[in-house]
């Protein structure tokens, strides 16, 4: 079975991480970048990449958007809800990964991120709100970029992720699956914030442990 197209959104470490993961599944995958010279030019954000993963194309934003089923949003939080607003004429009827996470500004205290978002709200709240004809999933954002793909852990870890389409969650919880994790459906999109969330007990517990690899893991009764 032919695997679904990937754009991938966001051209810094989580980007390229799930960009290379999903290609060597697989997956046919190109990444938008606003400006492709440049990007792929000696010294720019996908220079390496364009030469080590041949497989993988580089093209205007708009255009990978366009020629995709799946958009990875792989974006710094702060510019989430710009990124997909300007998308938004070629964000009809797509799948929207959101692996974003509202981190705001200042230093962590006690090892806890300063989130920008109110209480019982959440960026993907505000993104498919935004563009509610795209349907968004959380996902990949409560784990460091060097676990994202086949993490080598004791166990098989969780992803969770929730949305408002369940076909879209199914399409995604095939990807996590080629990545080395088991999905888990919280619910619609009003879970996205305790999803969020996740990114600040795994980073505060980083920063108070020392970043061992870890992951989240679901462990359900025994049947």
């Amino acid at each position: 079975m032919s695997k679904i197209s990937v754009a991938v959104v966001g051209t810094g470490g989580v980007g390229r991480t799930l960009a290379v993961g999903l290609a060597s599944k697989g997956y046919p995958v190109v990444i938008g970048t606003r400006d492709v010279a440049k990007a792929t030019a000696a010294g720019g954000a996908l220079a390496d990449l364009a030469k080590a993963h041949a497989g993988i194309k580089v093209l205007p934003t708009q255009d990978a958007v366009k020629a995709s089923s799946l958009v990875i949003l792989a974006v710094p939080g702060a510019a989430a809800l710009d990124t997909v607003k300007a998308l938004k004429p070629v964000l009809s009827g797509k799948i929207v990964m959101d692996a974003s996470n509202p981190i705001g500004s200042g230093a962590p205290s006690g090892g806890v991120l300063p989130f920008f978002t109110a209480p019982n709200s959440s960026l993907m709240g505000a993104l498919q709100e935004a563009v509610p004809e795209a349907k968004f999933v959380k996902g990949f954002n409560s784990v460091g970029q060097q676990l994202m793909v086949d993490p080598e852990l004791a166990s098989k870890p969780t992803m969770f992720i929730c949305g408002n389409d369940a076909g879209a969650k199914a399409v995604v919880s095939e990807l996590a699956a080629s990545l080395g994790f088991e999905a888990d459906d919280v619910g619609p999109v009003q879970c996205a914030g305790p999803i969020e969330a996740l990114c600040q007990l795994w980073v505060a517990r980083g920063i108070n442990h020392g970043f061992e690899p870890c992951a989240f893991k679901l462990v359900k009764k025994a049947a």
